[in-house]
């Protein structure tokens, strides 16, 4: 089946052609002539079989039709991340290359006055995350009440980050009579539920058993110590081995690892770049194009980079931390085998890691084949190489704090400490006094021992010094 049998229009079909796709994907297939007649569709399907193409293409036909009013917009999408957003907008430029339709893009790090301008000349297309499209309706600056389309993706990534709650209040101010497209990799009881509420009579467009891996990915598990120089000595093993990468995403469960990574990569001579969600927007997107562009070749990243990333070539996907939750697993190692290619996904075990490993092969029903280890010989080696890093800092002169002192009263502390004579175990011992035993004839309280300042001559005043002289 091509694309001229969907019953997307000519611009449509011509603008796929153009970039050289020339058979849908499987959802595709199914989802798009669903949304043609305007039929609300539930899409299930795993990362990297073109979800959003299934929605953007039947979008771009149907807003043919009509235009837009000043901070009304026709369509609202919303997406989990930035990253997932500013795909989206990329495959509306792309895809839409024969309309002349105004896309706006509200995300957060970009300025609420640029955002302002692009809603008040009217919007197509809306693209936001949650927050800051609450923020510019609080503000006052967007209507609602005109959206015809409400596209609801990676569900399940909602509710991981929460913004279920966001969702339904935006669901609440759209229209009734809208339709629905609600796209998830995973269907978890809670994303079913959901579902139920805000689609009427969906079609749903399953095209893989939820929260599967493609076949063309090759999985394994390494072994490791559990100490953070171990698995990195285990990490750089592995890196070395692959004579066919090209390129890779290291994925880490902290935002603080993921620093800690970038920077002990680059020390030892690797191309690297570092990816989290506490970044500012500008730092994100050089840094994504850096990997993209194969300036940089190793991307540690949290999970904000397990879904949104649309980079095709990724040969392969370190998994420095087993993730908690099964469906991370998923979409992180699709990050790789995207458009039938093939790929690599390793992670790295440690033994308190085996509960997370069972509940990842529980979700993705197999088994993944373990390795004895990585880099035992250079493990080794690494216990001498702490990098600095992993050493706490002391707090400077100006507000530092070195566990609750300052660094002077530490250092006298320190130097106390080893003043200390030693005892014949080898260990400092703080000398115990006993307490005398207490005597019942002997008064309580002070006893013979009078405190000084209670000792201390006092001056009367002069009227109770003159009764005493008379």
């Amino acid at each position: 089946m091509s694309f001229d049998t969907l019953g997307l229009s000519d611009k449509v079909v011509s603008a796929v052609q153009a970039v050289g796709y020339t058979n849908p994907t499987p959802i595709q297939e199914q989802a798009i002539p669903h949304v043609l007649k305007r039929r609300d569709v539930l899409g299930l399907a795993q990362t990297g079989t073109g979800k959003t193409a299934s929605f953007v293409l039947p979008m771009l036909t149907l807003l043919e039709q009509g235009r837009a009013r000043a901070r009304m917009p026709r369509t609202l999408i919303l997406e989990p991340t930035r990253e997932l957003a500013s795909q989206v907008q990329d495959n509306f430029a792309r895809y839409g290359a024969n309309h002349k339709l105004n896309v706006a893009l509200l995300i957060g790090g970009v300025s609420f006055d640029e955002q302002d301008k692009i809603i008040t000349r009217g919007a197509d297309v809306l693209i936001a995350t949650p927050g800051r499209l609450l923020d510019h309706f609080e503000r006052g600056r967007l209507l609602l009440t005109g959206v015809e389309i409400l596209v609801i993706d990676e569900a399940d990534r909602m509710l991981d980050m929460g913004f279920i709650p966001d969702i339904e209040r935006i669901v609440k101010l759209l229209p009734f009579t809208r339709q629905t497209l609600f796209f998830s990799a995973t269907m978890p009881p809670e994303i079913s539920a959901l579902a139920d509420r805000f689609l009427h009579n969906p079609e749903r467009v399953e095209v893989a058993k939820p929260s599967s891996v493609v076949d063309t990915i090759t999985q394994k598990l390494v072994s490791s110590g559990a100490k953070p120089h171990e698995k990195r000595a285990t990490l750089r093993g592995l890196i070395d081995a692959e004579t066919e990468l090209t390129n890779a995403i290291v994925f880490c469960n902290r935002k603080r690892d993921v620093a800690t990574l970038h920077r002990s990569l680059e020390r030892h001579g690797y191309s690297a770049g570092a990816l989290h969600g506490d970044m500012d927007q500008h730092a994100r997107l050089k840094t994504l194009d850096s990997f993209r562009d194969g300036k940089v070749k190793l991307l540690v990243a949290s999970d904000v980079a397990a879904r949104g990333l649309d980079i095709p070539a990724v040969s392969h996907i370190f998994n420095f931390d087993v993730p908690t939750h099964s469906e991370d697993y998923v979409h992180r190692i699709g990050r790789t085998g995207r458009a039938g290619r093939s790929g690599a996904a390793f992670t790295i075990v440690t033994k308190p890691d085996a509960k997370y490993v069972a509940s990842i092969e529980k979700l993705i029903g197999k088994p993944i084949e373990h390795l004895p280890g990585g880099a035992p010989a250079e493990a080794e080696a690494a216990v001498a190489d702490i990098e600095a890093d992993e050493k706490p800092r002391r707090g400077s002169r100006r507000g530092g704090r070195s566990r609750g002192r300052s660094g002077r009263q530490a250092a006298s502390d320190d130097a106390g400490r080893k003043a200390k004579p030693k005892s014949e175990g080898g260990r400092n011992k703080r000398a115990r006094k006993e307490p005398p035993a207490e005597d019942s004839s002997k008064a309580v309280g002070f006893a013979d021992h009078v405190p000084a300042f209670l000792l201390r001559p006092t001056r009367l005043p002069r009227e109770t010094q003159a009764l005493e002289d008379a």
